[in-house]
C-alpha cells in the first residue's frame, strides 16, 4: 500500500514588493519587506521611517548613476551593521547615512536594512572600493 502526501507552500508563490525610485522617497510602515530598484541617472535622498519592529527594506542599484549620489537615511534613529565593499567588511556602528556613491556603485551593489524596534541593522555587498559607505 502506497501513501500520496501532497505538500504546498503558498510563501514560495508570492513574489516580492518592488519600485524603481527616480526620485526623493520618503518611506512608510506600508512599503516594508519592499526591494527599491536604484535606477536615476541623478540619485536623490531616501528617508526610512521611525524604526519599528519587523520593518525591513532593500535597496538594489539597478543602473548606473550620472550625477549624485543616493542617500539612504535614518534620521536620528542610528544603523548599524556591516557591509561588504570590494571584499572588506566595513562596520557601522551609529551610523545615520548609507550612501550609494557616485561613480563606484555598479548594477546589483545592495543593502538590506531590518529593524527590530530600536535600531535599524544593515547587510549589504558593494562589487567596488567605496561603493558603499555609512557615516
Amino acid at each position: 500500500m502506497s501513501t500520496t502526501i501532497n505538500v504546498s507552500n503558498d510563501v514560495k508563490r508570492i513574489f516580492d514588493k518592488t519600485e524603481t525610485l527616480t526620485g526623493v522617497k520618503t518611506l512608510k510602515y506600508s512599503d516594508t519587506g519592499k526591494v527599491f530598484f536604484l535606477t536615476a541617472a541623478a540619485g536623490a535622498a531616501i528617508t526610512l521611517p521611525a524604526v519599528r519592529d519587523g520593518v525591513s527594506f532593500k535597496f538594489i542599484v539597478g543602473s548606473a548613476f550620472a550625477t549624485t549620489d543616493w542617500t539612504v537615511t535614518g534620521g536620528a534613529t542610528k544603523i548599524q551593521g556591516t557591509v561588504i565593499v570590494n571584499g572588506a567588511s566595513i562596520l557601522g556602528e551609529d551610523e545615520t547615512t548609507i550612501t550609494f556613491e557616485l561613480g563606484a556603485e555598479k548594477p546589483g551593489d545592495f543593502v538590506e536594512l531590518h529593524s527590530d524596534g530600536s535600531n535599524w541593522f544593515v547587510f549589504g555587498m558593494g562589487s567596488a572600493a567605496s561603493s558603499i559607505t555609512l557615516a
